[in-house]
């Protein structure tokens, strides 16, 4: 019987989200630069800088995630969100050339999962984001799963200090694969088990034939 307290609930797959999930809670709070696109009556309190009644047009502050995602319309402008710098044209530059050097968990954490939800916004530079999100995980991913391999009963700190959330998540999965295999290997275990990525796969792909 499992006699864990709480199991983790995986994070959403691309612009999805799981609001059952931690670390999908922690990215909805991840402020964003916005500007005010129309007067917001009686909440000046909520600009620190400003002691007016109303947050006027123009206005620019920072918001989490998921309230610039509730108060984003794209038919009627009420704010509009700019790019977080790791997402601008510069540094794309630097992961397009080399993602390798990069210390994603610095940047971020939720590199991936943040530019993921920047494409909800109107950006005419959005192909763009998407495109870098997906070379980047493609260029950093071998190196991850190289060091989770790799790394067997020893302290795996410095491998993980540059990734990012979910590529953490990956080199867990690659380590726990790595020690289930050791154990098996050594007549430590009576059977191998398949692995958690594997499972929820299948699961997603019996939902999608169901539906």
């Amino acid at each position: 019987m499992d006699t864990q307290s709480y199991l983790p609930v995986q994070p959403g797959v691309g612009m999805e989200e799981n609001f059952l999930s931690l670390d999908d809670i922690l990215l909805s709070h991840e402020r964003l630069p916005t500007r005010i696109e129309c007067t917001f009556p009686r909440l000046g309190f909520l600009e620190k800088s400003s002691d007016t009644q109303d947050i006027p047009e123009g206005t620019k502050m920072e918001l989490p995630l998921w309230l610039a995602k509730g108060l984003y319309e794209r038919k009627r402008r009420v704010l509009s969100v700019e790019l977080p710098k790791v997402y601008k044209e510069g540094w794309r530059t630097v992961f397009n050339a080399d993602s390798n050097v990069v210390d994603l968990h610095k940047m971020g954490p939720y590199y991936y999962g943040l530019g993921s939800q920047m494409l909800h916004f109107d950006s005419p530079e959005n192909p763009e984001i998407a495109q870098t999100l997906v070379q980047t995980f493609i260029g950093r991913f071998r190196r991850t799963m190289d060091s989770s391999q790799n790394a067997y009963n020893e302290d795996t700190s410095a491998l993980v200090e540059r990734l990012d959330c979910l590529e953490k998540a990956l080199f867990r999965s690659g380590q726990s694969g790595l020690n289930g295999f050791q154990s098996w290997e050594k007549g430590q275990a009576s059977h191998l088990t398949a692995s958690s990525l594997v499972l929820n796969y299948r699961k997603r792909k019996i939902t999608d034939i169901q539906t």
